[in-house]
């Protein structure tokens, strides 16, 4: 078995968003001690990016040259604070305003200023120009999948995972004032919110269209005066737009949890009070059982494992993310 190559990401094991960094420690033992993992950190080096504005772009990475060294220690990080409360920070955030990214941004921090994005690829390159200090992203929802897209954008991009937000939503059926449930023909949303109120919107009867944001549907509907069209959207969504709440929680399951990433352009040094969550990206040697020989690594050092995700390299090298804040990979 052949290491190609780790990309180490961390931060606190919590329900809440807690600035950590780029971690080499916080696991813990079964009798609850505390455990180390130490990963070398290094710099990676490559031609400068063309800062770029605008819509997000799909044009050729050019790999960065690998200068890590897999046997020093960690390099020391420079520890930054952010407000609690979240003021005066700037998070970015893909959706219109009224969006559940939106409501988790501001569950994590409260009194922060909301940027929003078209895309998510866009919400990344509004931290690393300086437009925002956060980026909020969704990563995986507990009666869905994980979001692979964004997964792809982690590696392409220079940004660290400094937060966790677990973040449950409320599908808020919604129309223009005076519009009952009965008179609506379709409802627009999201396609995940419409496939998590399933229940509900097949006995209204009601055809359904995938909008690519919920707050967006909302929009649409309250500027185009459509009375016949319905939305699944937030409550704030209703608020925002001047729509009504024609009924609440409709989603098929109560308990729909999302879980969203907090993303920062610097790392922080986590302390040791507390255990912290590690995300590690690698790749293996083709051969029989390489997959369960580096798991073993962490099973013979009674290392829990909350997650384990295998995908295809589409024939390419791991895309390494580099150190130069560029975005290329």
């Amino acid at each position: 078995m052949a290491l190609k190559c780790v990309a180490v990401m961390g931060w606190p094991d919590s329900g809440r968003s807690i600035a950590s960094g780029v971690v080499f420690h916080g696991v813990r033992n079964s009798n609850g001690e505390p455990r180390k993992i130490f990963v070398s950190l290094g710099r990676f080096s490559g031609p400068a990016d063309n800062q770029k504005t605008g819509k997000s772009s799909t044009g050729n990475d050019v790999p960065g040259k690998l200068c890590r060294n897999l046997v020093s220690l960690p390099k020391p990080l420079t520890i930054s604070v952010t407000p609690n409360d979240g003021t005066k920070v700037r998070i970015s955030f893909k959706g219109s305003p009224g969006s559940f990214t939106e409501d988790a941004a501001l569950k994590a921090y409260p009194n922060c200023e909301t940027i929003p994005c078209d895309e998510f690829e866009e919400a990344f390159k509004a931290v690393e120009s300086w437009l925002a200090e956060k980026a909020i992203l969704p990563i995986e929802n507990s009666s869905g999948e994980s979001i692979h897209h964004n997964y792809d954008l982690l590696l392409r991009h220079r940004l660290h995972i400094v937060g966790e937000v677990q973040f449950v939503a409320n599908f808020c059926p919604l129309a223009l004032p005076g519009i009952r449930e009965e008179k609506l023909k379709c409802v627009l949303s999201h396609p995940q919110a419409l496939a998590s109120s399933d229940i509900v919107l097949t006995q209204l009867g009601v055809a359904r269209e995938n909008i690519d944001d919920t707050a967006g549907a909302a929009q649409y509907v309250a500027s185009n005066g459509l009375r016949d069209a319905g939305v699944v959207a937030s409550a704030r969504a209703a608020e925002i737009y001047g729509l009504n709440i024609l009924a609440d929680r409709i989603q098929d399951d109560p308990d729909n949890i999302t879980r969203f990433l907090v993303l920062a352009r610097d790392p922080i040094m986590p302390r040791t009070d507390k255990p912290f969550k590690t995300s590690i990206v690698f790749t293996l040697d083709e051969g029989p059982g390489v997959l369960t020989k580096a798991l073993a690594v962490f099973a013979l050092r009674e290392i829990n494992l909350t997650k384990i995700e295998s995908r295809p390299q589409k024939m390419r090298a791991l895309r390494v993310v580099d150190d130069s804040n560029t975005g290329r990979a």
